[in-house]
């Protein structure tokens, strides 16, 4: 049974941090990437990671602020966060793509067939 749980997820001013964490499990993926959705928006990129290789892509609204990492050992993926501004509060997904099962660029949701519940993250300012 394939899953993605994310974890990390919580309330924090504006300025601070947060890593978020998202352990998968059932099969091995290509590519790990993680979405946000605010109340009455779309769900947005936010960044991806090539599990081989360790390619990063990156949103350009969290560029410079957020990194994704993995670590394939624990098949877990994270997101560091800093500087966090108010508009960054969201639900955060963990999404994940099975190794070549897409050629749709990372930024794409259609991209991914894994997805986890999802974790709050809310900044105050």
């Amino acid at each position: 049974q394939v899953q993605l749980v994310e974890s990390g997820g919580g309330l924090v001013q504006a300025g601070g941090s947060l890593r978020l964490s998202c352990a998968a499990s059932g099969r091995t993926f290509g590519t790990y990437a993680w979405f946000r959705q605010a109340p009455g928006k779309e769900r947005e990129f936010v960044a991806a990671i090539d599990r081989v290789g360790g390619g990063t892509y990156y949103a350009d609204s969290v560029k410079g602020r957020f990194t994704i990492s993995n670590d394939n050992a624990k098949s877990t993926v994270y997101l560091q966060m800093s500087s966090l501004k108010p508009e960054d509060t969201a639900g955060y997904y963990c999404a994940a793509s099975a190794i070549g099962s897409s050629l749709l660029p990372r930024h794409q949701r259609a991209r991914y067939g894994y997805w986890g519940q999802g974790t709050q993250v809310t900044v105050s300012s």
